[in-house]
Order: C-alpha cells, then sequence, then structure tokens
C-alpha cells in the first residue's frame, strides 16, 4: 500500500468540538489583524426587535482578547460566557430531549409506528409515501433523526417483503423524517432555536414551512417509488444487488408491540399538547420558557398515562437529556466565537465587509449565497442546533443590512443543514443507519446524489421565494 493511500485512510474529519474550537481561536486571533467597529443598534418600531443601523459603522479602539489573565475575561473564558449567554437555549433543548425520551418510554411512538408499517405491508407501493409522512410529520414536529435508527430494520424487512432492497427500507423511513426536519415547521431543535437567536417568532411563518415539508415530501416520496419499481421488475438493477443475494431478511411480526388503550392516550396528551403550543404561541405570544414548560408537562403527563412508574420516567427524562446533550453544549460552545467576537469588537467589521460584498447584488442573490455557506458549514458542523448558534448570530445582522428578512435567513440555514445531513458522511445519524443496513457509504451517496440535486434546487427555490414576498 502507498504512503499516499495509507495518508488517505488515516484522514478523519476532526470532532465537532474541535472544529468549532478552532473557530474560537480563529476569532481570538482575528481580534488582533481584524480593525475593531461597530454599529449601533436600534429598535424596530415595526417588529421591536433589535437592528443594526445600516449607516452607522465606525472604527473603534482595539480590544484584542487575551489568550490567559487573572483580572479579565480571556479566551477560554467565553466557553463558560457563551454557556451563559446561550442558557435559555441549552436547558431548553436539554428539558425538549429529556421530555421526548419520557413520551417514547411509554412505547406508544414504536407501537404505533410499527403496527402503521405492518398495516400497510400488503398495500404495494402505497408503504413508500405512507412510511414517509408518518417520519415526515415526526421530524416536523420533535425533530426526529437519531430515534429514526430502531425502526431501520422494520423498514428493511418491510421493503423487502415487498419485492424492494435495503435502499428502499432505510430510504422510507430515514429520508421521511430528512424532509420533515428540513420543513421543521414545529422543529424545537432547529427552527426553534434559530429563529430564537434571530428573534423572529417562534415557528412563525408555519405554513410557508408547511409549504416546504409537503413539495419536499412528495419529491423524495416520488424518487424512492421510482426506484423501488425499477428493482421490483428487474432485481438485479438494486444498488445493493450483491447484498440482497446475501440477506432475505423476513419480517419478526412478534418483535412489534400490539397498540393498547394507554398508547392511545400518550398519543391524545400529545395532540393536546401541540394544539396548546399553537394557541399560546399565535394568542399569548408564548416564547422559550412557556414552550420548556409544555415540553417537559407533555413528557410527565404521556408517562401518567402510559402507566410508567415515576423512577423509570426520570430515567428516561436524564437518558434523553444525556442523548441530547452534545447538540445542547455545542450551542454554548459555538456562542464563545460570538463571546470573542464581541469582545474584540470585530463582529461588526466582519459583518460591514461581507455586507459591502454582497451589497450591490440582488437581495435574492444574497440569499441564496447564506444558503450555499449553511450548507457548505454543515459538512464541519452536522448538529443543526449547533449550526444554528455558530451562524444565526452572523446571519440575522446581515439579513439586515442585504435587503433579506430574518427568516429568510433562518430559512436558508434550516435548508443548509436539513437536506445535506442524508448525504454527508459526518452525519452520525447517517453513518449509523448505513451500518444496521449493511450499505457501503459510497453506494448510498451514489444513489442519493440526483434526490440531493432535486432538494437543494428546491430549497433554491423557496428562498428566491421568500425574498420576493417578504417573508416575515
Amino acid at each position: 500500500m502507498s504512503s499516499e493511500s495509507v495518508a488517505k485512510k488515516k484522514f478523519k474529519v476532526p470532532h465537532t468540538y474541535v472544529i468549532i474550537f478552532s473557530i474560537v481561536i480563529i476569532a481570538f486571533l482575528g481580534t488582533y489583524f481584524i480593525p475593531a467597529g461597530t454599529y449601533d443598534r436600534v429598535q424596530d418600531p415595526n417588529s421591536g426587535r433589535t437592528v443594526v443601523d445600516p449607516a452607522s459603522y465606525h472604527r473603534v479602539e482595539q480590544t484584542p482578547v487575551k489568550f490567559f489573565s487573572f483580572e479579565k475575561p480571556h479566551l477560554f473564558t467565553s466557553v463558560h460566557q457563551g454557556m451563559q449567554a446561550s442558557n435559555s437555549i441549552i436547558f431548553f433543548i436539554l428539558i425538549v430531549g429529556g421530555a421526548f425520551a419520557m413520551i417514547q418510554g411509554t412505547g406508544a411512538i414504536d407501537a404505533g409506528i410499527g403496527r402503521a408499517a405492518l398495516a400497510l405491508k400488503d398495500k404495494g407501493s402505497l408503504i413508500i409515501p405512507a412510511m414517509m409522512f408518518i417520519f415526515g410529520l415526526g421530524g416536523a414536529t420533535i425533530g426526529m433523526a437519531e430515534e429514526t435508527i430502531v425502526f431501520v430494520p422494520i423498514g428493511i424487512a418491510l421493503a423487502r417483503a415487498l419485492g424492494y432492497d435495503a435502499i428502499v427500507g432505510i430510504a422510507m423511513i430515514t429520508l421521511g423524517a430528512a424532509a420533515g426536519f428540513t420543513g421543521g415547521f414545529m422543529n424545537p431543535f432547529t427552527v426553534g432555536v434559530a429563529q430564537t437567536i434571530a428573534e423572529v417568532p417562534m415557528f412563525s411563518a408555519l405554513g410557508f414551512r408547511i409549504a416546504i415539508f409537503i413539495v419536499t415530501l412528495i419529491i423524495g416520496a416520488w424518487y424512492v417509488m421510482r426506484y423501488a419499481k425499477k428493482v421490483k421488475e428487474n432485481p438485479e438493477s438494486s444498488v445493493v444487488y450483491d447484498l440482497e443475494k446475501e440477506s432475505k431478511a423476513n419480517l419478526d411480526l412478534s418483535a412489534i408491540p400490539e397498540l393498547n388503550g394507554r398508547h392511545y392516550g400518550v398519543f391524545a396528551v400529545m395532540v393536546v399538547g401541540f394544539v396548546i403550543m399553537i394557541y399560546g404561541i399565535k394568542a399569548h405570544d408564548w416564547y422559550i420558557q412557556e414552550l420548556t414548560s409544555l415540553f417537559l408537562m407533555m413528557g410527565i403527563f404521556a408517562s401518567l398515562v402510559g402507566g410508567v412508574r415515576p423512577s423509570k420516567a426520570a430515567g428516561h427524562f436524564v437518558e434523553g437529556a444525556k442523548g441530547i446533550a452534545f447538540g445542547a453544549l455545542v450551542v454554548g460552545i459555538a456562542r464563545a466565537i460570538l463571546v470573542v467576537m464581541e469582545s474584540g469588537q470585530i463582529i461588526d467589521t466582519i459583518i460591514h465587509a461581507t455586507a459591502a460584498g454582497i451589497s450591490s447584488l440582488p437581495s435574492v442573490m444574497a440569499a441564496l449565497l447564506m444558503y450555499v455557506v449553511q450548507v457548505i458549514l454543515n459538512f464541519f458542523i452536522p448538529s443543526g442546533s449547533g449550526q444554528a448558534a455558530t451562524t444565526m448570530p452572523i446571519m440575522a445582522p446581515l439579513a439586515d443590512l442585504v435587503g433579506v428578512t430574518r427568516q429568510t435567513a433562518v430559512l436558508a440555514y434550516q435548508f443548509g443543514d436539513g437536506f445535506t445531513n442524508s448525504i454527508i458522511p459526518t452525519s452520525a445519524v447517517l453513518m449509523s443507519y448505513l451500518a444496521i443496513g449493511k450499505v457501503p457509504y459510497e453506494k448510498w451517496f451514489k444513489w442519493i446524489l440526483p434526490l440531493m440535486g432535486m432538494w437543494i434546487g428546491s430549497g433554491a427555490v423557496f428562498l428566491i421565494i421568500a425574498t420576493l414576498i417578504n417573508l416575515q
């Protein structure tokens, strides 16, 4: 083996925390070399938000951040400061993650999805859009991503029972959730976090995002159904034909739990909870504190209705919070980037320079450039909440300067984060379900690449529409 091939084999993308802290260090060095400057912030009388006065940029005295100091904040205190500044979002993510684990601990979600899959088992190709819609709702409302992994074996077994292959089984579970996650009309971990940082009402532009979800889902379902039909007519056309010859797993009916009255009670709690959420947001301007409390109530009442003992429910909460801690901590660490740039007074200089570079472009082009940046960053920061915390503090004021609404800036982030999670090798979720399905990454990449082009292109169209209608 040549030294070049050994080097390629040994290369591994650094941990997300390493990447983000590397950006913190770059920002730290930038406080010594980038001229300090600032904009005046004023309150918009129409929206009540704090916005940038585009004509107010001026240079100020350089205030570089110290590497270490006994008396003043320095490079390493920026992480703690970032955690403090993001505490409401971090707690929101942890509590919501714990609450949904309490709901999942009742067994209602597993039983409901499993039974729906079995009910559709003899419905032929109808199972593909139906399953994608079910998981799409999960992605759009509870940010279902990692949770899809446990359903992949069921999807593969169902697909094979219908004459399809493992690719179809994986796709109808995970791409449905991806379509919902990208549309994210009630996703607290992506849209909720990004809108909070951008200071726009949480879950606003709901109708527009539902339309995004529907279009994304239709494109995905058409793509999967088209491939499934081809495989059924000619099994040798399967991307993973060799794998299919070796493995013909049957669906284990006994492994899927029965739906019972308690499970239906849990579903009722969830429906009531989401109805209350929509009403609270629309009628009472609920924000992150009220929504956090509602999710906690949903978890507690679902556990009670589901017959889960209090101590076991508490254990579910801890496990759920533990599972989402990675993304929650990313928010605080990423906020350290902003802390450093604000301390060195260089963030406005960066915004000013970027705005100067794209201000001469039509606002549509500015929105699309934001989209491109988010797509690239998602390779390095595949955590949705982490990417929101890293980019939205810059994108929100930049949007003010280039004639793009902050809602559109959130959309650019949302698309950049959502679509490519289904193709980038840095996504732990993607690599997990491919490993479970024994599908080589390179085969999945080749298969999904055309769909990525369609999805990313549809995102660009929606961004153009959002810019033209001045989406608020």
